[in-house]
């Protein structure tokens, strides 16, 4: 099987979410051409990073890259840059180092959770095989290393600190908590580690390599971080989602692959005091072991229920709470043009569909 997806791509707008109209002063506007400007410089700079000696690690390292991505993390540090000298060599650096290991993440990722679909085409391991999917994603941190070793030693901490994150938040997703340790809290844990800490890094990046003031990189990393788990909590609500079309996977794919979401982490809560929670919870669970077409088709009803319970709006609203939260540790950065896109991009998070 070779298959090409087609690359697309993303700019300040669609990589944030934010309307078209957010930026009207002329101010404003030039500071949005500057982002435009670094994406497509970047753009450029990732498809010329995925070139190696052999044939075949060229395309699979190429796959998902090419498949898409909103380049939220290349952007964040783009964005945060605008606070010191703007997009300078060293933050193009960074910025494509974010992007690749998030990429390197996603094959190791769908291995993991034996996805088949990422980004709207099959998953890596789907079609060479979990030890080709899984040699890529090495392949790709190395050339992550690479770029981060150019830009000095405080990068490279972050960076190795960022991928111990990023490591422990998968082990203990993967093992789950521990005794009497509470599900909801390990959850919310392990989405700071995968998630959050990869996107404060990218933020964290564009403060420290724009000669920006160095009192603003605490509030950047302090909002990159909780948009992080605020941007996977409503990632749980979307997998709830019937359209296909809109997460380039079936309804329920995590909850099928045995990740414990949020919304199922409160139904099994209300399960204890709630029969017809608990109804609920059997049927998920019982259905999702089952790859016959009956036990499809009520595991099928079973998320369509979900979806419309009570815990999945509980579940916006933890969302929720993060992005305000994500908003309140931006009140060190100056009004501006930074603070304002940021702050939307938090409101954009906890609305998106996708």
């Amino acid at each position: 099987m070779n298959p090409t997806p087609v690359a697309r791509r993303r700019g300040l707008s669609a990589s944030l979410g934010l309307g078209e109209k957010l930026f009207s002063s002329a101010e404003e506007r030039r500071f949005a051409t500057a982002i435009e400007k670094g994406l497509e410089q970047v753009e450029q700079g990732l498809a010329e990073q995925f070139g190696y000696s052999d044939a075949l690690a060229d395309t699979t390292s190429r796959y998902l890259f090419e498949a898409g991505g909103k380049r939220i993390r290349p952007t964040l540090a783009l964005l945060t840059a605008q606070l010191g000298e703007g997009t300078t060599d060293d933050v193009l650096t960074g910025a494509k180092a974010v992007e690749i290991t998030h990429l390197a993440s996603l094959y190791h990722d769908d291995v993991m959770d034996d996805a088949d679909l990422r980004r709207g085409v099959p998953s890596a391991q789907t079609v060479w095989g979990n030890s080709v999917a899984i040699l890529t994603g090495d392949l790709l941190f190395a050339r992550a290393a690479a770029l981060v070793a150019e830009l000095g030693t405080e990068t490279v901490k972050l960076q190795a600190q960022t991928f111990e994150r990023l490591c422990l938040g998968q082990l203990h997703e993967t093992v789950g908590p521990q005794g009497d340790e509470d599900a909801v809290a390990h959850y919310i844990q392990v989405l700071a580690d995968k998630t959050g800490s990869l996107i404060a890094a990218a933020a964290e990046i564009g403060v420290l390599h724009s000669g920006a003031p160095q009192e603003y990189r605490p509030a950047v990393t302090e909002f990159g971080e909780r948009i992080g788990v605020a941007f996977q909590l409503i990632d749980d609500v979307i997998d709830l989602s019937a359209e296909t079309g809109q997460t380039g996977k079936s309804a329920g794919t995590d909850l099928r692959a045995g990740v414990s979401t949020l919304p199922l982490l409160y139904l099994r809560r209300e399960a204890q005091t709630d029969a017809a929670s608990a109804e609920l919870l059997a049927r998920i669970e019982q259905s999702a072991a089952d790859e016959s077409d009956a036990a499809g088709a009520a595991f099928a009803a079973a998320i369509a229920e979900l979806r419309d319970h009570r815990v999945t709006a509980q579940t916006r609203a933890e969302a929720q709470r993060w992005a305000d939260d994500a908003v309140a540790a931006l009140a060190p950065l100056p009004e501006g043009p930074v603070k304002k896109a940021l702050t939307k991009f938090a409101e954009a998070v906890v609305t998106r569909s996708n």
